[in-house]
């Protein structure tokens, strides 16, 4: 994922009518905080919301918290290099990309137990989604610039789906017409057929640069896009028009779309803020709030029941010097500094 998998280390609601509360904001806060620990960094966050289980990818592991208790509840071993989390109710499976051996995971969703082998996909598989209208998984390989799709019940590799540049979040539009993909180094937006295994479009989000985190409003087929340039692009998924760019905090990587309230999510790390969107009227949206989190709490994971939100963070220690090992010096992850922040609407 981009800002480069922390390994030492939205979504705007484009409903028809817009909340009452929405001209006072809705006070989110930090309501409670689940100090983790342990070493290493993370990368997606992805909360079960009918389970009540929040998976958080840990450089060679999974952690599962309950959401409702913050309490560890399990842990998936040997995903080296894991990026995401998707997860298949129906089937009662759960698929990890992991970016380090270039592999999918597959687990059984009660137990957390591997299920058969390791699946190959593309070169460091990123974002991973699973689109109910196909049973399919996508990997979305950010080296080999392609995305895998998996039959997500027979858990075999189903074709490639060459990209023109490196894929970073993914949405599903969950109905078979459409999986979108944000293409970083291009500052692109690519349609998917994810029945054909095609491309069928790819637009430009000018003037929103370095996209990461992509979310979407089925039921009003938008796409929330996050910016490296402090702004979240809103996008028409049937021709990828830039409808607005409203402004959010420095050093976005995830959003999020809460389907009830309406409201998108930006989750900035440099800044240390969760910018929360709201629509004005139309396809004008501007910012609600800007919540104080913690520096680094850049990825985070949307609790469909609750509207909770969940933010991971840590502290670091001083940049090292390049090495083989970790050629841009990544700063390591300080031991025990490891948190879950859960903010929660007023």
């Amino acid at each position: 994922m981009r800002r480069t998998i922390i390994w030492l280390g939205f979504i705007l609601g484009i409903s028809l009518t817009v909340p009452c509360w929405a001209a006072s904001g809705p006070g989110y806060h930090v309501s409670a905080t689940y100090k983790i620990g342990g070493d290493g960094g993370w990368d997606y966050l992805t909360a079960d919301a009918s389970a009540r289980r929040l998976y958080i990818s840990r450089g060679t592991h999974v952690i599962v918290l309950d959401l409702d208790s913050g309490k560890t509840v399990g842990d998936i071993p040997d995903t080296p290099g894991v990026h995401g989390i998707a997860l298949a109710p129906g089937l009662g499976k759960g698929f990890t990309s992991n970016g380090r051996e270039g592999t999918v995971t597959v687990f059984d969703l009660k137990s957390l137990t591997p299920i058969g082998n390791k699946i190959k996909v593309g070169d460091n598989p990123d974002a991973i989604l699973f689109d109910p209208a196909t049973n399919r998984v996508f990997t979305f390989n950010g080296r080999s610039q392609d995305s895998t799709a998996i039959d997500a019940v027979s858990n075999t590799v189903l074709g490639t789906i060459k990209l023109d540049g490196k894929p970073e979040f993914a949405a599903s539009d969950n109905q078979g017409g459409g999986i979108f993909v944000n293409i970083e180094d291009k500052s692109e937006l690519v349609a998917i057929d994810p029945n054909k295994l095609q491309v069928k479009a790819k637009w430009p989000l000018a003037p929103c640069t370095e996209p990461s985190g992509l979310a979407i409003d089925r039921k009003n087929r938008r796409l929330f896009v996050g910016c490296d340039n402090k702004m979240m692009a809103v996008v028409d998924a049937n021709n990828g028009k830039v409808l607005s760019t409203p402004a959010i905090g420095e050093g976005v990587d995830a959003t999020a779309y809460d389907e009830e309230t309406g409201l998108a999510f930006a989750s900035c790390g440099q800044d240390g803020v969760l910018t929360v969107v709201k629509q004005d009227s139309g396809d004008q949206y501007s910012v609600a709030e800007n919540v104080t989190t913690q520096k680094s709490a850049r990825t985070m994971a949307l609790d469909t029941k609750t509207h909770d939100v969940y933010t991971v963070a840590a502290k670091f220690g001083p940049k090292p010097a390049p090495t083989p090992q970790n050629p841009r010096g990544y700063p390591p992850v300080l031991p025990d500094t490891f948190v879950v922040l859960k903010l929660t609407k007023k």
